[in-house]
């Protein structure tokens, strides 16, 4: 009886030993010690519980340690790396995958991805786990990979050789071809048990794929349901587009960032408008599920609730950070909602079971006088409650006082553009507007358990000016033809580079002389597979690719095989047509910002800001500028603000950690008034968020430090702690 019981004993602890292995286990428990998960929790809170580093000691923050992740050339970071289990996970301007030592910055691996996925911008990586299977699951170009994160090798059997397609999914009907389509992903999925849901970043012209939700086996890579963010024949929202839309309309994606509620089993969202951003006149109607905040079943893809902020977008007011979800008193109950900050610096605070908004907003009319063609929607939504952390519209009392020559540079440039109001339809003669790379960027927020919202603003005001395609190509002088190259220019790239090839500064680049900044050859690798913003012309043949290849480029000219001229004349341009790729009638110039004679924003500062809102209340605690230009400072102008790129990290130490202004300094801020507590002046802009967590005892707070925007260029991760004692 005794050996048998033993035995049983025995079995029984080996099962329980076996069971442990093979389990399905979550994300470690945000417990401060690490940082999992992109945006901290799966919440997306951006808070840590750790309090070592508090309001009292933080001035005494130094370097603990550098990793140079520029190992073969300098660029951009936009990644806000992970931390598990003493592990920092992060990726490289060329999208290299790597892992630290948390502690020391001792690199442990790293990994290079095929070379067929072309690097673009990343703003972090996935970790998954199941017993001893552990995974980094991250984003290049259109292929999502899986890696062991702990021997940093790929897992081969997932998808193909470690690789699963990120284009599955999209291809719903032969007339929308997506297999050529620039499709990648910049901001990281979010995994739930064995699902891993993702959105996709899409061209925003007329050559934009379906911008649906996918969800893959975490295990194998395959394909697991699609939710149709343009819906099809027999799907709710088909009819606020005109019937088929689907077929050749795309975008409405999600670009920014997921959050989840374990709990539910839902996962949240914001979606981007449709395609193309500035003409709507093939997309008659509301158009959902474009510019909408998104509640769905995590595990199948339903749709548990949508909540849509702006209607037929024109205004390229897509949600540009993830949803944040967290708990608020309201009306003395407590209640999970959903935080959503947007572009035009607005906050939407919605239930998180239903979707409705807990504050007054109103739906009121707009301006409906657009281009030739369109159909603005008559009203849109205007929340009441928190007010706007952005400027709305650009008045006369705003321009610029910097000085009287700025003033009257900008006052006689004001006078042109339309202004009045905040939905004014695009035109021809040029609005002014805020919202386009303002208010809310990818950055997203942060929220505190007692319900504080802190988000950095982005004041800078931007022209939007269209042109008509077909007089943009017309004859001059009564016989002057234009080339096939040119007449391609300006069917595919002239929205984002202009029709004379000088672009908008550095997201937008001219294209005058660009033969002698790179080569031939990659300028035509940039043309057929994208890279950064922008989006891959596989779509268009060989000859269409070198056609705009000899027309930009002046060396070229001449070594470039360029077709007859099929579109010289009048009618060079295809008109708007009922199959793929769509091409709109009317296109927007590279938008430009607002500026004085001397290049700052032409309102009055502050032109960036950091804000306290209290999410129970709906009120403002503080509001303060984010950012300076020294110049300015140094002529005795108080600290302006500058635009930043990059989130808000909050602390129980009563801590906000935030860097991604042109000042290139990380800074901390006391939560509780918005004073600058300690700052740090890094080696390149810190356009990403910050990160904190605690190995052996010790808090490291840690920033990717890469540049770019108009900045010298960088590639580092620093991690800052408090001295240790000798």
């Amino acid at each position: 009886m005794k050996q048998s019981a033993f035995l049983i004993s025995g079995i029984l602890i080996l099962g329980c030993c076996i069971a442990y292995f093979l389990r399905e286990t979550p994300a470690p428990l945000v417990t401060g010690k690490d940082w999992p998960t992109y945006g901290g929790n799966k919440l997306g809170n951006r808070y840590s519980p750790l309090d070592q580093i508090h309001t009292e000691n933080v001035r005494d923050l130094e370097i603990a340690w550098m990793y140079n992740a520029a190992a073969t050339r300098e660029g951009e970071i936009q990644c806000q790396p992970i931390v598990v289990n003493g592990i920092l996970y992060g990726t490289t301007p060329e999208l290299n995958l790597f892992a630290l030592d948390a502690g020391t910055g001792e690199q442990i691996w790293k990994f290079s991805p095929f070379k067929k996925d072309k690097p673009h911008q990343s703003r972090g990586v996935m970790y998954w786990e199941s017993g001893r299977d552990k995974r980094i699951l991250y984003t290049v170009g259109a292929g999502l990979y899986a890696v062991n994160a702990i021997t940093g090798e790929i897992v081969n059997d997932f998808g193909e050789d470690g690789r699963a397609d990120l284009k599955q999914g999209l291809q719903t009907n032969m007339d929308h071809e997506v297999s050529a389509l620039s499709v990648n992903a910049t901001s990281p999925g979010m995994i739930y048990k064995n699902t891993l849901i993702i959105g996709s970043a899409v061209s925003e012209g007329g050559d934009a794929a379906p911008g649906h939700i996918r969800a893959f086996d975490v295990k194998t890579g395959s394909l697991e349901w699609v939710f149709h963010t343009i819906p099809q024949p027999g799907e709710f929202g088909y009819d606020t587009w005109p019937k088929d839309a689907y077929k050749k309309i795309g975008a409405a994606n999600s670009w920014s960032g997921m959050t989840l509620d374990e709990k539910r089993g839902l996962v949240f969202f914001g979606t981007g408008s449709p395609a193309s951003d500035f003409y709507g006149a093939d997309r008659k109607g509301a158009n959902l599920f474009a510019n909408c905040i998104m509640a769905l079943d995590a595990l199948t893809g339903e749709m548990k609730w949508y909540y849509q902020t702006i209607h037929h977008d024109l205004w390229d007011r897509d949600h540009s950070c993830p949803p944040n979800l967290t708990t608020i008193t309201h009306n003395g109950e407590a209640v999970d909602v959903v935080v959503q900050a947007t572009k035009d610096g607005l906050v939407y605070v919605l239930d998180r079971d239903n979707g409705s908004s807990l504050f007054p907003v109103e739906e009121r009319p707009v301006p409906t006088d657009g281009l030739p063609g369109e159909h603005p929607y008559p009203t849109q939504k205007y929340p009441l409650k928190p007010a706007p952390f952005a400027r709305q519209v650009f008045t006369e009392n705003d321009i610029t006082d910097l000085s009287p020559e700025a003033h009257a540079f900008v006052k006689e440039r004001f006078l042109e553009m339309k202004t009045d109001n905040k939905f004014a339809p695009p035109s021809t003669e040029g609005t002014l507007l805020f919202g386009y790379s303002g208010g809310a960027q990818w950055g997203g927020n942060a929220i505190d358990p007692d319900g504080i919202l802190y988000q950095n603003s982005n004041e800078e005001p931007w022209e939007l000016v269209m042109s008509e395609r077909k007089s943009m190509t017309a004859n001059k002088g009564g016989g002057r033809k234009i080339s096939q190259g040119n007449a391609l220019y300006l069917a595919h790239c002239a929205s984002c580079h202009g029709k004379d090839r000088r672009g908008s500064g550095p997201e937008l680049p001219s294209l005058m002389g660009i033969e002698k900044k790179r080569s031939l050859t990659e300028i035509n690798d940039l043309i057929q597979y994208g890279g950064s913003r922008m989006p891959s012309f596989q779509h268009l043949s060989a000859e269409d690719r070198g056609s705009i290849l000899g027309f930009i480029t002046e060396s070229a000219a001449d070594t470039i095989m360029v077709q007859p001229d099929q579109y010289a004349g009048n009618d060079n341009v295809p008109e708007t047509n009922p199959g793929f790729p769509y091409v709109p009638a009317y296109v927007s110039n590279p938008w430009r910002r607002f500026t004085d004679q001397e290049g700052y924003p032409g309102i009055k500062p502050p032109w960036g800001t950091l804000n306290a809102i209290d999410l129970n209340t709906g009120e403002y605690l503080w509001r303060v500028p984010l950012g300076e230009y020294p110049e300015l400072t140094a002529r005795g102008i108080p600290p302006t603000g500058t635009a930043s790129y990059g989130g808000p990290l909050v602390t129980a130490g009563g801590l906000v950690f935030i860097a991604g202004t042109k000042d290139e300094k990380i800074r901390a801020f006391d939560k509780r008034s918005g004073e600058i507590l300690w700052e740090f002046q890094l080696p390149a802009g810190g356009f990403a968020t910050p990160i904190t967590y605690e190995v052996d005892g010790r808090q490291f707070v840690v920033i990717a430090a890469g540049g770019g925007r108009q900045q010298k260029m960088g590639g580092s991760y620093i991690a800052f702690a408090l001295k240790q004692p000798n």
